[in-house]
């Protein structure tokens, strides 16, 4: 037998957010195309994980994570949404929510499963679920408020079908779900008998005077829900890698081993970091972050609609999706690179959020940068004028 990559490779290819980002480096552009969020840490994480470090808080941790990091996720959760959880029996700390995401599909599902997603999806939403021999099936939402009907999940229902799968903010069209919306999927869920799972990890970005509501909390579905998120957001450390499970405490010890077998554990001494943040910052850290982001979310809409490039203005994370069909280009990643070359500014073509071409006229943009580094962007982007 020939030497030769595994059948898996083609599961984890390259995907369009990463290359369009070492496209922009290429030409020494400005990034709006990968969320890797360069604003500011807050000092006190900062400073909790270095006296962690300095205190010998350097070696493995238990699989599901340190004591203290746990117990503050549990504080941070009552505080926020009211959901009551066990620190000890009903949280898993992961190498990120993309970690805990892989982790909980190793877990619940067998090859085979099939899993329902929204479409615009997050790209490594699909591949994890791939990469764990599941099956992605699609329902499309449709712009502007990236709506769906109860017939459009049923019509995807099949013998095989295991979960549901929401990102609520969401990425990439920053849509947040309902209250009628999440009580329509929790009764699809519960009528099917699926399990839910829910990244949540957008979800103190929230404008307009929406609320995040986690599915978890509506009722009946604390048994059947999975709840994930993380920290990389909300205080800027998308290099840590700290995100977590939520979940009732008949599933949590198989996420927990199957953490332990691919990740060992999450960075201990930034484990405490986060820890001390969750317990030490005060809620108007986190309003303040919606109030921030909701400014460089009408600022960025603002220049994109000036430039002919008509935004659907987001609810929650900090992304738009944006029309890009009057630039030159037959399909999404031509008109994405003639942005690239004519400004500067690199963005995500849509075909990376659908599994068809549907895609081809949108592109993505994040706001998650530093208000100089984005009002320069605005700058190039306004001077299109098409």
């Amino acid at each position: 037998m020939a030497l030769e990559l595994s059948n898996r490779t083609e599961w984890v290819m390259q995907s369009e957010i990463r290359n369009m980002s070492i496209e922009c480096d290429r030409i020494g552009g400005i990034n709006l195309s990968q969320g890797v969020c360069d604003t500011e840490v807050p000092p006190i994480v900062r400073q909790a994980a270095s006296e962690a470090m300095d205190n010998g808080v350097n070696t493995y941790t238990r699989y599901d994570g340190l004591d203290e990091l746990r117990e503050a996720i549990a504080f941070k959760q009552e505080l926020f949404t009211g959901m009551k959880v066990d620190p000890q029996k009903e949280i898993v700390v992961s190498a990120g929510a993309t970690g805990a995401l892989y982790c909980v599909c190793l877990a619940l599902l067998n090859p085979g499963d099939e899993v329902i997603l929204f479409e615009p999806y997050y790209g490594y939403h699909v591949s994890t679920l791939i990469a764990t021999e599941a099956v992605p099936v699609y329902v499309r939402t449709s712009p502007p408020d990236w709506s769906f009907s109860i017939e459009e999940l049923e019509k995807v229902l099949t013998p095989r079908t295991r979960a549901i799968l929401l990102n609520t903010p969401s990425n990439p069209s920053g849509k947040v779900f309902s209250r009628s919306e999440l009580e329509l999927v929790a009764q699809f869920a519960t009528n099917h008998d699926l399990f839910v799972f829910t990244d949540e990890i957008y979800e103190h970005f929230i404008y307009d005077g929406l609320t995040h509501i986690p599915p978890a909390t509506l009722q009946g579905m604390a048994e059947r829900t999975i709840t994930i998120s993380g920290l990389s957001k909300t205080f800027s450390i998308t290099g840590w890698r700290i995100g977590y499970s939520i979940c009732n405490s008949r599933w949590t010890q198989a996420i927990g081993y199957f953490n332990d077998l691919v990740y060992v554990c999450a960075p201990a001494p930034l484990q405490m970091g986060v820890a001390r943040g969750l317990l030490s910052l005060p809620v108007s850290y986190y309003q303040g972050l919606a109030t921030e982001y909701a400014t460089k979310r009408d600022n960025l809409c603002a220049a994109l609609s000036k430039a002919g490039l008509e935004p659907y203005k987001p609810t929650g994370a900090y992304y738009i999706l944006a029309d890009i069909s009057r630039l030159p280009g037959k399909k999404g990643k031509d008109r994405a690179m003639w942005l690239l070359e004519k400004t500067g500014v690199a963005c995500v073509p849509g075909e990376a959020f659908y599994h068809d071409q549907t895609g081809e006229d949108l592109a993505r943009f994040c706001y998650a940068k530093r208000d100089g580094i984005l009002d320069e962007a605005c700058l190039r982007i306004d001077r299109l004028k098409l």
